[in-house]
């Protein structure tokens, strides 16, 4: 089996472990046998690709993510659709943060663009999320002189 098998196969695996799901019930969703969901997660054969599609969709992750993410060397499982783990990062002493360059890149973000910095304090669920300024007006409806003049209380 060569390592693009081992990686397709070990993440259908992952992922129909993960959702809980038995071998029938892809197979039945996808329009294949069992035996065929079998051979793949054991790497004994590979999806087409039309079914590597049907499978993406089920899952909820994109076909690239589906064939090439190796969870193995990214140290991290399969992402979501549209979802992304960039990695850590280490707060400076001052809390500045550096964003990795894949987050840059898949976000379009550059030097001097204004980023919005939201926050949970709840102990049970806390966390802090950025977000492009423009995402965050469309989302809320705030204005840039809106959430400067809240900045400044």
């Amino acid at each position: 089996m060569n390592n693009q098998a081992k990686i397709v196969a070990a993440n259908l695996r992952y992922l129909r472990q993960k959702n809980h799901w038995s071998q029938e019930y892809v197979a039945e969703k996808v329009g294949v046998s069992r035996q065929a969901v079998a051979k793949w997660e054991n790497g004994d054969s590979l999806p087409d690709l039309l079914n590597c599609a049907a499978l993406a969709d089920l899952y909820t992750v994109s076909l690239n993510d589906l064939v090439r993410h190796d969870s193995d060397q990214a140290g991290l499982p399969i992402a979501p659709l549209n979802k992304h783990i960039f990695g850590a990062v280490t707060v400076g002493n001052r809390g500045q943060i550096v964003l990795p360059k894949k987050a840059r890149e898949t976000f379009n973000i550059k030097g001097g663009d204004t980023l919005v910095v939201l926050g949970d304090s709840n102990p049970a669920t806390a966390g802090i999320a950025i977000l492009t300024a423009d995402s965050f007006f469309r989302w809320t409806g705030y204005s840039l002189e809106t959430l400067l003049a809240k900045k400044e209380d």
